[in-house]
């Protein structure tokens, strides 16, 4: 009679106190599997219509939230509002016409680079249980950059979608330009390497990224 793989493991798991804990820690691992929200910041009309590649970044953000509404992930949309061009309200405002929060996705509203800054989004992710955020939208090297470092500062493990954010060149005062790639791809890189106690980052691309 043939004995199958779930006998040898139960015969081990009796017989081997090393296999039987190995086996208990992997059910733990199972168990605590972070729990993951995306989060969409400032994918607004004045924003992302003039970053960089806009039209594959938007295409992007468009794949991970039907990836994480699919697998019932919370999706959380940031809009940023300030006294020049994104006046609250205005057209540029709005978030670009691609999307459409559900009735029961949160939408932040933040006057700061960083999302966390000045909101309640820290209470409402941990209101949800959420351990891990995908991070995508714009600009890279302002509010993504910001909230990104917000997010593991404050225990959030992190998924950067490398192909999901974006920004514009811009120019230093010394008059340096600086292309927008280079900036997507230094932030990308930065959280490949960066260390940080009991937080695990990670950089994806949209089509590899899991809730």
């Amino acid at each position: 009679m043939a004995l199958s793989p779930r006998f040898f493991s139960l015969l081990l798991a009796a017989t081997c106190p090393v296999f039987a804990i190995a086996q208990d820690s992997r059910s733990a691992g199972q168990a605590t599997r972070a729990k993951s929200a995306l989060l969409v910041v400032d994918a607004q009309v004045g924003v992302v219509s003039g970053i960089w590649e806009s039209t594959r970044v938007i295409a992007n953000i468009e794949t991970l939230v039907n990836k994480a509404r699919a697998a019932g992930a919370p999706v959380v949309w940031v809009q940023h509002s300030d006294d020049d061009e994104l006046k609250y309200g205005s057209e540029s405002w709005k978030l670009a016409p691609n999307f459409v929060p559900s009735a029961a996705e949160l939408v932040i509203h933040k006057k700061y680079n960083s999302s966390f800054a000045n909101t309640d989004l820290d209470q409402r992710l941990k209101a949800l249980g959420i351990s891990r955020i995908v991070l995508a939208g714009a600009a890279t090297n302002w509010c993504i950059r910001a909230t990104a470092y917000a997010t593991v500062d404050r225990g959030y493990n992190l998924a950067l979608v490398s192909d999901a954010h974006s920004t514009e060149s811009m120019k230093l005062p010394s008059g340096v330009s600086v292309a927008a790639g280079a900036i997507v791809a230094e932030l990308n890189a930065v959280f490949e390497w960066i260390s940080v106690p009991n937080v695990r980052t990670e950089v994806k691309k949209a089509v590899d990224i899991a809730f």
